[in-house]
């Protein structure tokens, strides 16, 4: 089975049972142009794990639906494992 995954970084919202907002919204919308078995981040994400020794590959810009502007998406260089 294919998985496509998606992560953006910011504040969410809470109710009892759902989290929403920008962010998860943002999430959605990276992980729809993410391709099967990969996952994408946001300039976002990958600027908070600087230092931490993960390296990403320049997947390029992107108009993410209902979104402003483009997007800067990165690759991490890790291997998705059923």
């Amino acid at each position: 089975m294919a998985v496509r995954v998606g992560v953006h970084a910011g504040e969410v919202k809470y109710d009892d049972t759902t989290m929403s907002g920008i962010t998860v919204f943002t999430g959605v919308r990276i992980t729809a142009v993410a391709q099967p078995d990969e996952i994408l981040v946001s300039s976002t994400v990958k600027d908070l794990v600087a230092g931490s020794g993960i390296t990403f590959t320049d997947r390029g810009t992107h108009i993410l639906k209902q979104l402003p502007g483009e997007w800067r998406l990165f690759a991490p260089d890790v291997t998705m494992r059923a």
